[in-house]
């Protein structure tokens, strides 16, 4: 059976207002048929909201109606961008850092120590701006830096270790000792820590995991808060299974005026000192598409912490729900609110419901079965 999707309406013909097309960055391996496909729609679903024509990958030399905006796959450093022409938050559906290391989670603790290893650019201001924005842990470039900041870590409880480059919480491990944290290391490869870094962070029990977030296309502005839920993949790992995003038209300020629960009200704050701080520290940063993970949970002495685990200036697994509830907000101008669905389903799995925007359901050659949609609740009130 051929992957399906319901994202393949083209928008209405506009080509004056420009072309949406997606991009791949430089360096960045195309991704699985799943992700691919659901970023063809993700463009397709942008051009209607900008009133803007589609044309698929851009091309370079490809002469094309209008400005260009761009729906990369991956954040794109400063030189990518401006080998393409962006230069601000209008030109794409995404982010832009001055070096790759800012797009990662690497960014969110400091190091071991003022001699420890760490790539050009590295801004030590920002982790103590973060303070307890984020949980305890430390970021690494090397393994022997990765040991130093484990056995610190071990001294409080369990230490999660976090590959920088894995995505959605795979490849981390949980060391509990000496021992186990050297069994781990070992494991990894030298190289990988020493470009792209890793992430040692306390160990937090029965988590939960907010998702807070804002997005701009073109005069629209929206912001968020969510709460991820879990699935299990064809291969049997606990996976990103979507999130139930309740979303407002307007900036942060709206929607803590929403004056949510305390847990969340927290988690909006952390995300908004992140947000500040990567813009404060990290000079030509900017993003349309600013989303942060918040996880909130039991510490190894049993009490409750929250902190941001990382940020995603790309399109990601929230980003259905994001632009189904743009959509809406622009449709209907008097409305404040919405509620937008996404899930994502491993396996063979029962039809997405009535009225579902199906982003991709079909066989994926990497994870097999799959099926991923959003369903906008056009119950929630609308002031």
């Amino acid at each position: 059976m051929a992957p399906a999707s319901n994202s393949d309406e083209q928008p209405a013909p506009a080509a004056t207002r420009g072309t949406v097309v997606t991009v791949t960055p430089e360096g960045v391996p195309p991704g699985s048929t799943h992700d691919r496909i659901t970023l063809e729609g993700f463009a397709r679903a942008l051009a209607r909201l900008k009133r803007c024509d589609v044309a698929g990958e851009y091309q370079p030399g490809r002469p094309y109606a209008g400005p260009l905006y761009f729906v990369p796959s991956d954040t794109l450093t400063g030189v990518q961008a401006a080998r393409l022409g962006i230069r601000g938050p209008g030109d794409l559906f995404g982010g832009v850092v001055p070096q790759a290391f800012v797009a990662t989670k690497a960014i969110s603790h400091p190091l071991i120590g003022d001699e420890a290893a760490h790539p050009p650019g590295w801004n030590p201001a920002f982790a103590r701006r973060l303070g307890d924005a984020v949980l305890d842990g430390h970021s690494a470039f090397s393994r022997e830096d990765a040991h130093h900041a484990g056995l610190r870590l071990l001294r409080k409880g369990p230490v999660r270790i976090k590959p920088v480059r894995a995505k959605g919480g795979t490849g981390q491990s949980v060391a509990r000792d000496g021992a186990a944290l050297q069994e781990t290391l070992d494991r990894l490869d030298a190289d990988e820590i020493a470009e792209h870094g890793l992430v040692l962070e306390e160990h937090l029990e029965e988590v939960r995991t907010f998702s807070v977030g804002q997005v701009q296309v073109d005069d629209l502005v929206a912001s968020y808060w969510g709460v991820q839920r879990l699935t299990r993949s064809n291969s049997g790992a606990e996976v990103f299974g979507g999130s139930d995003l309740t979303v407002v038209r307007g900036g942060f300020d709206a929607l803590q005026g929403l004056r949510p629960a305390p847990e969340l009200d927290r988690a909006i704050g952390q995300a908004r000192r992140y947000d500040e701080a990567v813009h404060a520290c990290y000079a030509g940063f900017f993003a349309s598409r600013r989303n942060y993970d918040v996880a909130l949970g039991r510490d190894a002495q049993g009490g409750w912490r929250s902190g941001v685990l990382e940020q995603s200036w790309r399109v990601g697994g929230a980003t259905g729900p994001e632009l189904a509830a743009l959509a809406l907000l622009r449709d209907e101008p008097q409305r404040q609110r919405v509620r937008a669905i996404g899930v994502e389903v491993f396996g063979d799995s029962p039809e997405p419901p009535a009225g579902a925007i199906v982003h991709f359901r079909g066989p994926d050659p990497d994870v097999g079965p799959l099926t991923k949609y959003t369903v906008v609740e056009s119950d929630v009130h609308p002031s």
